[in-house]
């Protein structure tokens, strides 16, 4: 019996797995801390990786919000453009509609004073062509057109043509003394100039 319990025993212990530490001299203790570190290793390059990438996206993102910004100011100066550009053809059409209907207020306001000064004229004729040329007047105020100012006021080439001069010491030096033409303007635009007389 004792021989046979023997050879058993060295059968199993044959059959047992082998440690490859204890094979190499080591224990197994040191062979997980190999594992351990050839591992961190790896992930410490991932980590880096991951960092470029990132720093990657950081940059295209504000790349792209510095093109956004751009387009967005760009886009707001065309917006202010564009109105700008409108209300300059707006003024020029209202301008040149004017300008086309003035000699219509002019002949209207020669027919009323010629009518204040002949007695034969019918007062309903006069009362009518006064009504019509308070519509006009009307109608232009509306449109934002405005008369210009020259008796009594300083002559300025801007807004005045001159087109008599007259020397009298009763007036200040380049003052309108008399209108021959009403002038227009729309806003700082004008229509036409007022035709004047100016004392020296």
């Amino acid at each position: 019996m004792g021989i046979f319990s023997g050879d058993s025993d060295k059968k199993n212990n044959q059959n047992e797995p082998k440690d490859p530490s204890v094979e190499n001299g080591g224990t197994a203790s040191d062979v997980k801390e190999q594992e351990t570190s050839g591992n961190g290793g790896d992930n410490v390059s991932a980590i880096e990786e991951m960092k470029t990438m990132l720093d990657q996206k950081s940059k295209q993102c504000e790349e792209y919000f510095s093109m956004l910004q751009r387009t967005a100011a760009e886009f707001d100066n065309y917006k202010k453009r564009t109105v700008k550009e409108k209300d300059a053809l707006y003024n020029d059409a209202v301008s040149e509609t004017v300008l086309s209907m003035l000699p219509v207020v002019d002949n209207f306001e020669r027919a009323i004073k010629a009518a204040e000064n002949d007695s034969t004229t019918d007062s309903s004729f006069k009362e009518g062509m006064e009504l019509v040329y308070r519509q006009l007047k009307d109608a232009l105020k509306n449109l934002g057109v405005e008369e210009i100012k020259s008796v009594g006021e300083t002559f300025d080439p801007q807004l005045h043509n001159a087109v008599m001069h007259i020397e009298d010491d009763s007036y200040d030096s380049n003052t309108v003394v008399e209108e021959f033409q009403k002038g227009y303007v729309l806003k700082d635009k004008v229509i036409r100039h007022s035709m004047v007389k100016v004392a020296n």
